[in-house]
């Protein structure tokens, strides 16, 4: 009768600390469906090195996550939705770009806040984007330089 309690009680520590997980991933992934948050899109012309759940930053600080990436097929650049959180809000003349945790670090999306007393509204969207910046291919723009 003593081990069925104690097999009883490590499953439930067993479950418990599944579910603890799970919350956690869910969280950190960006596929919660946390009502503290707004979303706003994006159009780029590349967003190379961004993952669904890569980190939004304003002022080097997490405002937000990367929650979905589309191609449009009329205009071939990427749609980005993201979600941002409800207590933080960004004046509609705000640029968002694409950047990289140095040079070998991940990438983010960077947020820059305009000057504009206007807001973005939930579902709204940035007018000034930048995309990435392939460092293969400016270093290939630097080698094949012909010093004539």
């Amino acid at each position: 009768m003593a081990s069925n309690a104690s097999e009883t009680l490590v499953g439930a520590a067993v479950i418990a600390v599944a579910v603890g997980f799970l919350y956690y991933a869910s969280q950190t992934s960006g596929f919660s469906t946390d009502t503290g948050r707004y979303s706003l899109t994006a159009s780029f012309r590349s967003v190379e090195g961004l993952n669904v759940g890569s980190d939004v930053r304003l002022s080097g600080v997490k405002v937000g996550t990367l929650t979905s990436i589309a191609l449009n097929p009329d205009t071939y650049e990427a749609i980005t939705k993201i979600s941002v959180d409800k207590d933080v809000l960004i004046p509609d003349d705000a640029d968002i770009k694409v950047s990289t945790d140095g040079l070998l670090g991940g990438a983010f999306l960077e947020i820059t806040a305009g000057g504009s007393p206007f807001m973005l509204e939930p579902d709204g969207e940035f007018i000034y984007t930048q995309g990435s910046i392939s460092f293969i291919n400016l270093l290939m723009k630097f080698v094949s330089t012909d010093e004539s």
